[in-house]
């Protein structure tokens, strides 16, 4: 079945699309060359809590588009952009604002298969122990296939690197379909690796990947990647939920339809994650260690297989709510951000930085002193949203699929 949204497919890049037919989005407007996009938050909140700051986006690099921008990391004074044929570019944040090119730090082109909308290179995170090893990590599709990798970027002076001889593959699986290939990956503050996983595709997850503990799709996975045990090029931390027995050991939660993106807190250590929806709803979870999202018993808190009568199913799998949720009239495909703890935009400090690439939607989420969540629009952007990304002194950035870079700054 072909994705729902058809400008995925124009513009290559339906990083999360559901496979329901629906639809066609409504009022889309082109970018033009306008450089910054504002307006202002709700002014229908409670008066027991502070509103989010107001905002506008940024362009970066004036004049220089990346090309099909999939995800965003910073590493000290320089901030890295994969591409989805398979290129990591970097840049330093006041040589952008100047509009120098991005450079070229990695070209695996040759082994990513990026043909599929929901192909390619997916992610990328750096080894805790990067300053002194040089490692990087990168998730990214062959034809059939995910690949989480280990590659060593040279450091400032030394030639490039980047051949074939310089990869090593800790983890490979197949996937069934092409789309819903999640692609996050983030080092926890617990020093381990967190690899999001779609359902494996296809649409209504029809091999029930989710719910099922033996396979590795449509879950969120946690490795050791600084040991080697078993055999394997890493390691099993010993808490993992299937660590022992009753599923498969990479396992940290389960029951997610496509987590393109997530994020912990910097202070708190909190995992966010946005799982895109199949035809109704998109939602945000809070991810704990062995918890159960619903996929496919639920979409957000609606039964979805079964149509009717799922909450006895989702009682007994102890399946845990979305903290937050939205439809189809607010957008079509939750791109999942980072809780704000920078220091340009006080008034959004601890708030949860999200979108939509459906709808071009930017919002904040947060626990109010109610103990119930608040979701705020800080602006309707019109750009498709492929990733959020911080910079080194926590401010936020973002990227459309036509691949311009903006970062989020006070009006």
């Amino acid at each position: 079945m072909k994705s729902k949204w058809g400008l995925y497919a124009l513009l290559g890049l339906a990083l999360a699309s559901s496979q329901a037919c629906a639809n066609e989005p409504q009022g889309e407007t082109a970018i033009g060359t306008t450089e910054d996009f504002e307006n202002s938050a709700s002014d229908n909140a409670p008066n027991n809590d502070s509103q989010p700051a107001r905002v506008k986006l940024t362009r970066v690099f004036d004049g220089t588009r990346l090309v099909r921008p999939t995800s965003i990391e910073a590493k000290g004074d320089r901030m890295y952009v994969t591409e989805q044929e398979g290129r990591i570019v970097s840049f330093r944040t006041g040589e952008a604002d100047a509009g120098g090119a991005p450079h070229t730090e990695l070209d695996i082109t040759d082994r990513v298969y990026a043909k599929g909308a929901e192909q390619g290179l997916l992610g990328l995170a750096f080894d805790p122990g990067y300053d002194d090893n040089g490692f990087i990590y990168v998730n990214y599709t062959t034809k059939t296939a995910t690949v989480i990798a280990r590659y060593r970027l040279p450091k400032e002076g030394e030639a490039s690197s980047g051949d074939a001889l310089d990869e090593q593959a800790l983890l490979t699986f197949e996937q069934p379909y092409a789309n819903h290939n999640g692609g996050q990956l983030a080092f926890g503050p617990d020093g381990y690796l967190y690899i999001g996983t779609g359902d494996g595709g296809g649409s209504g997850d029809p091999q029930g990947n989710a719910q099922n503990k033996r396979t590795l799709l449509g879950k969120i996975l946690r490795i050791d990647a600084s040991r080697t045990e078993g055999g394997k090029a890493y390691a099993i931390p010993a808490d993992n939920p299937f660590a022992s027995n009753g599923g498969a050991k990479e396992i940290y939660a389960y029951g997610l339809r496509n987590p393109w993106r997530f994020s912990f807190d910097a202070d708190t250590g909190e995992l966010w994650a946005a799982d895109v929806g199949q035809n109704q709803f998109e939602e945000i979870d809070k991810i704990v260690k062995g918890g159960n999202y619903g996929w496919k018993l639920m979409e957000a808190k609606s039964c979805f297989e079964p149509a009717g009568g799922c909450e006895a199913a989702a009682e007994q799998t102890q399946a845990i709510d979305p903290v937050w949720s939205y439809g189809r009239e607010a957008g079509q495909s939750v791109t999942g951000g980072y809780v704000y703890r920078g220091s340009a935009l006080k008034a959004l400090a601890g708030w949860y930085v999200y979108g939509d690439y459906g709808s071009g939607a930017i919002w904040a989420l947060r626990e109010a002193a109610t103990g119930r969540y608040r979701n705020e629009l800080l602006l309707e952007s019109r750009l498709n949203i492929t990733t959020f990304g911080l910079d080194g002194q926590g401010e936020l950035y973002l990227t459309s699929a036509e691949g311009d870079l903006y970062r989020l700054d006070a009006q």
